[in-house]
């Protein structure tokens, strides 16, 4: 009997789909709590999706990212000083015409909070055109999903920090491609 429960929800899920596959995602976080956080795509590429959940135990967050194929040679790349202090909002954008590469961080547990890096690069053959931004993709104290739209790339964050909550919030710009 439990075989076939299993077989009627794989059916259902390959029925969702309407494409005959069944998509699993799975989660591999860039960090743990408290623990610092190093991400850069692969050359070439930009962050496309951000993945970030908060634990109140720890009063931090966990990261994932996703990247997508943006520049055909990335040059001109380089990480930021620290944006932030502890507890201080920051609005960080790349310089012209780049795109966030990489998210860096490092937690401290007296503030609870984290001090953050960002990894930009740019291309000769590559310029950014109408920028906008998001609206805060989360709410304290939970968890949040933000994909960069279709044909965009992400260019800017801004962020601020609750110490009731002892958590961020987060916003994003980001930008189609033009010809330079």
């Amino acid at each position: 009997m439990k075989r076939a429960n299993v077989f009627i929800l794989l059916l259902a899920g390959v029925l969702v789909n309407g494409k005959g596959m069944l998509y699993v995602t799975y989660l591999r976080w860039q960090n743990s709590y408290d623990q610092p956080l190093d991400f850069n795509c692969p050359s070439g590429q930009s962050i496309s999706r951000i993945v970030s959940e908060h634990d109140n135990k720890h009063e931090d967050r966990i990261w994932e990212f996703g990247c997508k194929a943006t520049l055909d040679s990335a040059t001109n790349c380089f990480t930021s000083s620290y944006v932030n202090d502890f507890d201080k909002p920051f609005n960080y954008q790349c310089p012209s015409h780049q795109v966030i590469t990489g998210m860096h961080s490092y937690h401290d547990n007296k503030r609870e909070d984290r001090r953050w890096k960002f990894t930009c690069c740019g291309a000769s053959n590559f310029c950014t055109d109408s920028c906008q931004w998001t609206n805060y993709v989360n709410w304290f104290d939970e968890a949040f999903t933000f994909n960069v739209p279709p044909n965009s790339y992400l260019i800017a964050a801004e962020s601020y920090h609750d110490n009731k909550h002892e958590d961020r919030r987060w916003q994003y710009q980001y930008c189609t491609r033009r010809s330079c």
